[in-house]
Protein backbone atom coordinates (compact mmCIF):
# COMPACT_ATOMS: atom_id res chain seq x y z
CA UNK A 1 0.00 0.00 0.00
CA UNK A 2 1.33 3.46 -0.93
CA UNK A 3 2.04 5.70 2.04
CA UNK A 4 0.34 9.12 2.12
CA UNK A 5 2.92 11.58 0.82
CA UNK A 6 3.59 15.30 0.47
CA UNK A 7 5.88 17.50 -1.59
CA UNK A 8 8.27 19.76 0.34
CA UNK A 9 9.87 22.68 -1.47
CA UNK A 10 12.73 24.09 0.57
CA UNK A 11 13.53 27.83 0.53
CA UNK A 12 13.10 28.74 -3.14
CA UNK A 13 13.30 32.42 -2.24
CA UNK A 14 14.64 35.42 -4.15
CA UNK A 15 17.69 35.85 -1.92
CA UNK A 16 18.82 32.28 -2.65
CA UNK A 17 18.50 32.72 -6.43
CA UNK A 18 20.80 34.57 -8.85
CA UNK A 19 20.83 38.28 -8.00
CA UNK A 20 19.88 37.61 -4.38
CA UNK A 21 21.81 38.37 -1.20
CA UNK A 22 22.98 34.77 -0.72
CA UNK A 23 22.58 33.29 -4.18
CA UNK A 24 22.94 29.59 -4.85
CA UNK A 25 24.75 29.21 -8.19
CA UNK A 26 22.12 28.33 -10.79
CA UNK A 27 19.54 28.17 -7.99
CA UNK A 28 16.74 29.27 -10.29
CA UNK A 29 17.21 26.20 -12.50
CA UNK A 30 15.24 24.17 -9.96
CA UNK A 31 12.10 26.25 -10.54
CA UNK A 32 10.85 24.65 -13.79
CA UNK A 33 11.47 21.16 -12.37
CA UNK A 34 9.67 22.01 -9.16
CA UNK A 35 6.76 23.49 -11.10
CA UNK A 36 6.32 20.14 -12.85
CA UNK A 37 6.41 18.41 -9.46
CA UNK A 38 3.85 20.85 -8.08
CA UNK A 39 1.51 20.23 -11.01
CA UNK A 40 1.74 16.47 -10.47
CA UNK A 41 1.14 16.83 -6.74
CA UNK A 42 -1.93 19.00 -7.35
CA UNK A 43 -3.33 16.42 -9.81
CA UNK A 44 -2.88 13.73 -7.18
CA UNK A 45 -4.25 15.93 -4.38
CA UNK A 46 -0.94 15.62 -2.58
CA UNK A 47 -0.25 18.37 -0.04
CA UNK A 48 2.41 20.89 -1.07
CA UNK A 49 4.56 22.51 1.62
CA UNK A 50 6.97 25.38 0.98
CA UNK A 51 9.49 26.30 3.65
CA UNK A 52 11.01 29.76 3.93
CA UNK A 53 13.72 31.48 5.90
CA UNK A 54 12.13 34.45 7.66
CA UNK A 55 14.90 36.07 9.66
CA UNK A 56 14.55 39.17 11.82
CA UNK A 57 16.94 41.95 10.80
CA UNK A 58 18.86 41.39 14.04
CA UNK A 59 19.62 37.67 13.82
CA UNK A 60 22.56 35.80 15.32
CA UNK A 61 22.55 33.89 12.02
CA UNK A 62 24.07 36.99 10.34
CA UNK A 63 27.75 37.99 10.37
CA UNK A 64 27.06 41.36 11.99
CA UNK A 65 25.69 39.54 15.05
CA UNK A 66 28.18 36.69 15.25
CA UNK A 67 26.82 34.34 12.61
CA UNK A 68 28.21 32.96 9.37
CA UNK A 69 26.10 34.64 6.69
CA UNK A 70 25.29 38.03 5.20
CA UNK A 71 21.75 39.27 5.82
CA UNK A 72 19.24 37.34 3.72
CA UNK A 73 15.53 36.51 3.69
CA UNK A 74 14.79 39.26 6.19
CA UNK A 75 11.14 39.34 7.20
CA UNK A 76 8.84 41.35 4.89
CA UNK A 77 11.58 42.11 2.34
CA UNK A 78 11.58 41.31 -1.37
CA UNK A 79 14.47 38.91 -0.85
CA UNK A 80 12.36 36.78 1.47
CA UNK A 81 9.62 36.27 -1.13
CA UNK A 82 9.37 33.02 -3.05
CA UNK A 83 10.87 33.07 -6.56
CA UNK A 84 8.31 34.82 -8.77
CA UNK A 85 8.21 31.95 -11.28
CA UNK A 86 7.55 29.29 -8.62
CA UNK A 87 3.95 28.19 -9.20
CA UNK A 88 2.83 27.38 -5.68
CA UNK A 89 -0.82 26.37 -5.46
CA UNK A 90 -3.18 28.60 -3.52
CA UNK A 91 -3.46 25.99 -0.77
CA UNK A 92 0.30 25.44 -0.36
CA UNK A 93 1.23 25.34 3.32
CA UNK A 94 4.04 27.78 4.11
CA UNK A 95 6.48 26.62 6.77
CA UNK A 96 8.27 29.53 8.43
CA UNK A 97 11.64 28.98 10.10
CA UNK A 98 14.55 31.00 11.45
CA UNK A 99 12.17 33.71 12.58
CA UNK A 100 13.64 34.52 16.00
CA UNK A 101 16.92 36.20 16.91
CA UNK A 102 18.58 32.91 17.97
CA UNK A 103 17.14 30.57 15.33
CA UNK A 104 19.47 29.36 12.57
CA UNK A 105 16.53 27.91 10.67
CA UNK A 106 18.35 25.36 8.55
CA UNK A 107 15.81 22.55 8.93
CA UNK A 108 12.19 22.85 7.84
CA UNK A 109 11.40 20.57 10.78
CA UNK A 110 12.14 23.56 13.04
CA UNK A 111 9.46 25.55 11.25
CA UNK A 112 5.77 26.10 11.84
CA UNK A 113 2.61 26.40 9.78
CA UNK A 114 0.68 29.70 9.66
CA UNK A 115 -1.40 28.33 12.57
CA UNK A 116 1.74 27.83 14.66
CA UNK A 117 1.85 24.03 14.43
CA UNK A 118 5.27 22.41 14.14
CA UNK A 119 5.86 21.00 10.66
CA UNK A 120 6.26 17.41 11.86
CA UNK A 121 3.06 17.67 13.91
CA UNK A 122 1.18 18.94 10.86
CA UNK A 123 2.46 16.04 8.77
CA UNK A 124 1.39 13.52 11.40
CA UNK A 125 -2.02 15.16 11.79
CA UNK A 126 -2.57 14.66 8.06
CA UNK A 127 -1.32 11.09 8.15
CA UNK A 128 1.64 11.90 5.89
CA UNK A 129 4.47 9.38 6.10
CA UNK A 130 6.60 10.23 3.06
CA UNK A 131 8.15 13.50 1.86
CA UNK A 132 9.43 14.23 -1.64
CA UNK A 133 11.96 17.04 -1.29
CA UNK A 134 13.44 19.62 -3.65
CA UNK A 135 14.74 23.17 -3.28
CA UNK A 136 17.72 25.14 -1.96
CA UNK A 137 20.39 24.55 -0.98
CA UNK A 138 21.40 20.89 -1.22
CA UNK A 139 24.26 21.26 1.25
CA UNK A 140 22.45 23.37 3.85
CA UNK A 141 18.69 23.59 4.31
CA UNK A 142 17.79 20.63 2.09
CA UNK A 143 20.33 18.42 3.87
CA UNK A 144 19.24 19.59 7.33
CA UNK A 145 15.54 19.15 6.51
CA UNK A 146 15.99 15.66 5.08
CA UNK A 147 18.14 14.41 7.96
CA UNK A 148 15.74 15.86 10.54
CA UNK A 149 12.75 14.31 8.76
CA UNK A 150 14.44 10.93 8.81
CA UNK A 151 15.26 11.39 12.51
CA UNK A 152 11.56 12.13 13.07
CA UNK A 153 10.58 8.86 11.39
CA UNK A 154 9.42 10.02 7.97
CA UNK A 155 10.31 8.34 4.70
CA UNK A 156 12.09 10.84 2.46
CA UNK A 157 12.95 10.94 -1.24
CA UNK A 158 15.42 13.62 -2.38
CA UNK A 159 14.82 14.77 -5.96
CA UNK A 160 18.37 15.44 -7.13
CA UNK A 161 17.41 17.32 -10.31
CA UNK A 162 15.20 19.63 -8.23
CA UNK A 163 17.95 20.78 -5.83
CA UNK A 164 21.01 23.02 -6.22
CA UNK A 165 24.02 23.49 -3.97
CA UNK A 166 26.20 26.34 -2.76
CA UNK A 167 29.28 24.03 -2.81
CA UNK A 168 31.28 26.48 -0.69
CA UNK A 169 33.95 23.76 -0.51
CA UNK A 170 34.10 21.66 -3.68
CA UNK A 171 32.31 18.38 -3.03
CA UNK A 172 29.90 19.76 -0.42
CA UNK A 173 26.93 18.80 -2.59
CA UNK A 174 28.08 15.21 -3.01
CA UNK A 175 28.85 14.93 0.69
CA UNK A 176 25.39 16.27 1.55
CA UNK A 177 23.70 13.74 -0.74
CA UNK A 178 25.78 10.95 0.82
CA UNK A 179 24.79 12.11 4.30
CA UNK A 180 21.10 12.13 3.34
CA UNK A 181 21.45 8.65 1.85
CA UNK A 182 23.24 7.41 4.99
CA UNK A 183 20.36 8.82 7.07
CA UNK A 184 18.03 6.52 5.14
CA UNK A 185 16.67 8.87 2.49
CA UNK A 186 16.10 7.64 -1.05
CA UNK A 187 18.14 9.61 -3.58
CA UNK A 188 16.21 9.74 -6.84
CA UNK A 189 15.20 12.27 -9.50
CA UNK A 190 12.12 14.33 -10.16
CA UNK A 191 12.19 12.96 -13.71
CA UNK A 192 11.78 9.38 -12.49
CA UNK A 193 9.15 10.39 -9.93
CA UNK A 194 7.19 12.31 -12.55
CA UNK A 195 7.33 9.69 -15.32
CA UNK A 196 4.31 7.63 -14.14
CA UNK A 197 2.49 10.84 -13.16
CA UNK A 198 2.60 12.63 -16.50
CA UNK A 199 -0.90 13.44 -17.82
Amino acid sequence: MTQPAALLIVDVQRDFCPGGALAVPHGDTVVPVLNRCIAAAVRERMPVYASRDWHPSMSRHFKAHGGAWPPHCVQETEGARFHPALQLPADAIVITKGDTIDAEGYSALEGRTPEGRLFADDLRARGIAHLYVGGLATDYCVRASVVAARDAGFEVSVLTDAVAAIDLKPGDADRALAEMHDAGATVTTAASWLRPRLP
